[in-house]
């Protein structure tokens, strides 16, 4: 297959959440987008999910032409992958579902498309085993939501060629994405695990009494979370460690995290625990409505991304920058 097939239409396979929010990211990045979703409401609620997050979307960047008129939708799979050049499936994670699924979506769509699964728990050597063309078919997973946050994992499976690995990290960087290639497959993938190992100490904390919920939210948010967002750890021991840079952390003051690492808990998740995390954080929220906050954090993440564009020339690049990898109108 060619690697660099230049993509004018993306198939959305299944538009929940995570469908809901890669259509409006393709939409603002001047694709034709064909969903397919089999639910009776599909399509009313993927328009509204368009409506309300395209403001946000196109401030990160709005390329020429693009358009929610662009967006088309059917409840025929075969129908919305056969003139697909890229296609991004996000149904359930069930095996038993996304098998026979990937199955029908590479019989149905042309051979020369990359077929990518936003799948974060599932492996794509489960995923691609009854694909004729195993060999195009990738993960491409989303940190949520996708029209705001550029990481994209990228990760094949046994059967996946390096050129469809290429072919996909071509892509996502073009339309403004941060790929990463795992290089090995493991359950969960990379950002999910390092997400949920800093949640286990955080409901540990809770659970023995050292925070209330809202404490350990800002626990993490305005201390390293905020440096988070603009370097990696590595990079951020890199500099704790002074003139001597990482190899003075290495040597200095590694040893002593070490050793804090055999007093992190594992907290037992009882009925008790949920109920208090529950009541925390709707205490938290103050009476916001989930639409309320997530608006707060899309407005956050988009003026974040804005000053990282001026900082960190290793973030995503401009989609106008890489022109081959789409056409506009």
């Amino acid at each position: 297959m060619n690697a660099h097939r230049p993509v004018h239409r993306v198939a959305i396979v299944g538009t929940g959440t995570i469908g809901a929010s890669w259509a409006t990211h393709y939409l603002v990045r001047g694709f034709d987008v064909t969903a397919t979703d089999p639910a009776p409401t599909a399509e009313a609620a993927l328009r509204s999910y368009v409506e309300a997050a395209w403001d946000s979307a196109a401030s990160i960047e709005l390329t020429p032409g693009a358009s929610p008129d662009r967006l088309s939708f059917t409840t025929d799979l075969r129908q919305a992958v056969a003139d697909a050049d890229f296609v991004q499936e996000n149904a359930p994670e069930r095996p038993e579902l996304k098998v026979p699924l990937f199955a029908e979506i590479d019989d149905a769509t042309p051979p020369g498309a990359i077929i990518a699964s936003s799948s974060s728990g599932i492996t794509m050597s489960v995923i691609q085993a009854e694909c004729r063309r195993p060999e195009r078919t990738v993960i491409g997973h989303p940190f949520n939501p996708p029209h705001i946050v550029p990481l994209v994992e990228v990760v094949g499976g046994t059967k996946t060629s390096p050129e469809t690995i290429r072919g996909a990290m071509s892509f996502y960087k073009a339309i403004g994405k941060k790929p990463i290639h795992l290089k090995k497959e493991l359950p969960g993938h990379v950002a999910n695990r390092i997400q949920a190992a800093l949640y286990r100490e955080v409901v540990h904390l809770v659970q023995e009494g050292v925070l209330d919920v809202a404490d350990s939210d800002d626990a993490v948010s305005w201390g390293p979370g905020l440096r988070w967002g603009v370097m990696g750890p590595h990079l951020l021991w890199h500099l704790g460690g002074g003139e001597g840079g990482i190899e003075h952390f290495m040597d200095t003051l590694m040893p002593r995290m070490v050793a804090s690492w055999q007093e992190l808990g594992t907290p037992e998740f009882t009925p008790e625990l949920k109920e208090k995390i529950v009541g925390g954080v709707l205490e938290e929220a103050g009476g916001c409505s989930v639409g309320e906050l997530a608006a707060r954090r899309d407005a956050m993440l988009s003026a974040l991304l804005a000053v990282r564009a001026q900082y960190d020339p290793s973030g995503p690049p401009s989609a106008a920058a890489d022109q081959p990898a789409q056409e506009g109108p």
